[in-house]
């Protein structure tokens, strides 16, 4: 079978396991960072949208043009939003697992240990990566699911020695995310560095770490100073510091480089350079990374750096370690047998679905486009958005996202209307820019305790931040009667 062949098979099965992965993993398009990063391309196509507090938003929209390449993709298409939504999510989907099948080609010379690297990746794409709050991939989409696609692509491309794809791919993932592309580009001349060494010494040492290690922590005298109210939301980011970990999170940060440590052995045993050069390069980069974040952590000069996140690094390195894991596994234990093949994968498979139903309780599995939602929550967001006034700015609980049955469905992006400050997504936006701290905190106390505030507390946030309209648990609040919409949940009022 030539090669133009082989692609004919592979893209129709990489976009029947991209649906396949759909099902397992679930969509739910306006969910958990959604809520960051759609309000930027909805104030895009509307400019109307979000007349107050929209600096919680844009702080992440001017870094990236994710909202600008969704926009464009609306109007050139016409296509309604959550239909391009959609679309973008399983492209996305299928590039990371065409991504992930190039590099695997590239590792392992048999076809079944690439499907089962491949497969490995489709399984397991809503998987914890350690302790840092990232999945894999997300099951919406957002500009780390294409930064992902774009970095595997990349790191295939410089592991080929063809630098200059690779860096276009890394400037590609850039201006998609404004932090992911540096791990990659990391890694990306730790490949360089090695490569180099490996050519003067005939055998890598010591130095190409050091050098990689001195280059990533150029940037620590940078720490910025911090007040109060930026320290308020870094504690509600527990996990951007390493020393709250939990154990089994370090053992997640550490482990790979056991892993990869004997992956570079059975790769030199079997003569695939490629796979123990990879392997090599990630046991160096994770343990430069692990450095770093201790190094931002532990001295308090440098605690504010440790927003930078340097074990979001294990992003990239999970998704090698799993298609190494998977091609691994496809070789010397799968083989040709089919009932090995569905002993290992319906289990994972069923285990991600049960997993995702426990996130996503009330809510459809998979949140179609122009289907009307399943969860009360979102039933509301959906009736704002058609019926209140484009400038209303919406009082809702800090903590909305994490009320049980909420389904971390996010309000700006759904209900497509501006709101107070949140201590969820919004503290996370605090927690990356410090110089909006101050009023974050100020919207926030202002709403704190939700369960104690009466009419007076809701007449004040009007008079002081503009808030006209509210959305309440059930049963309400005395005196707030002027309710328009309710469910067996929530109810949406007017403040008088």
């Amino acid at each position: 079978m030539n090669r133009i062949e082989a692609r004919f098979y592979r893209i129709p099965l990489l976009l029947l396991l991209s649906f396949a992965a759909l099902f397992i993993h679930g969509y739910h398009p306006f969910s958990e960072d959604a809520e960051i990063y759609l309000p930027g391309v909805e104030k895009i196509l509307n400019p109307k949208l979000f007349p107050v507090d929209q600096v919680f938003f844009q702080s992440h929209a001017s870094m990236t043009l994710f909202p600008n390449f969704v926009a464009w993709f609306v109007r050139i298409t016409h296509l309604p939003l959550d239909v391009t939504l959609f679309l973008g999510y399983i492209a996305a989907t299928f590039l990371l697992l065409a991504a992930c099948w190039e590099l695997a080609a590239l590792c392992f010379p048999s076809t079944r240990a690439r499907w089962a690297a491949v497969l490995m990746i489709a399984a397991l794409l809503t998987i914890p990566v350690a302790g840092t709050a990232l999945y894999i991939m997300d099951p919406y989409l957002n500009p780390r699911n294409i930064a992902a696609f774009a970095c595997v692509f990349a790191v295939a491309r410089a592991v080929e020695s063809k630098y200059v794809r690779a860096f276009l791919w890394i400037v590609f993932a850039g201006i998609v995310h404004p932090l992911m592309w540096t791990y990659t580009f990391s890694f990306w001349l730790l490949l360089f560095v090695m490569k180099k060494y490996e050519e003067r010494s005939g055998r890598s040492s010591g130095k190409p770490a050091m050098t990689a290690a001195s280059l990533a922590l150029l940037w620590l005298p940078l720490a910025p100073h911090t007040g109060a109210a930026y320290d308020e939301a870094a504690k509600l980011h527990a996990y951007h510091y390493i020393q709250n970990w939990a154990w089994y999170e370090w053992l997640g940060a550490l482990a790979p480089i056991v892993i990869f440590w004997w992956f570079a052995r059975i790769a030199r045993s079997r003569g695939w350079s490629v796979a123990e050069r990879l392997s090599q390069a990630f046991i160096i980069y994770d343990a430069i990374y692990f450095i770093s974040a201790l190094v931002v952590d532990l001295p308090a000069r440098f605690e504010s750096l440790a927003r930078l996140q340097p074990l979001r690094s294990l992003h990239l390195l999970y998704i090698v370690m799993l298609l190494m894991m998977g091609g691994m596994l496809g070789e010397f234990v799968l083989k040709n047998r089919a009932w090995r093949w569905l002993a290992l994968f319906l289990p994972i498979s069923a285990g991600m679905m049960f997993a995702q139903r426990q996130l996503y309780p009330d809510s459809a599995r998979v949140e179609w486009p122009g289907a009307p939602p399943k969860n009360p929550w979102a039933q509301a967001f959906v009736w704002i958005r058609q019926n209140t006034p484009t400038d209303a700015v919406f009082t809702i609980d800090p903590k909305y996202m994490v009320i049980r049955g909420e389904d971390e469905t996010g309000f700006r992006c759904l209900a497509e209307r501006s709101r107070l400050a949140d201590a969820i997504k919004d503290n996370g936006v605090v927690s990356m820019f410090p110089l909006i701290a101050d009023r974050w905190w100020a919207e926030v106390q202002a709403q704190t305790p939700w369960k104690d505030l009466q009419l007076a507390n809701f007449e004040k946030l009007k008079q002081e931040y503009g808030a006209n309209w509210t959305v309440l648990q059930q049963p309400g609040v005395p005196g707030l009667d002027d309710c328009p919409y309710q469910n067996s949940t929530v109810k949406v009022c007017k403040i008088p």
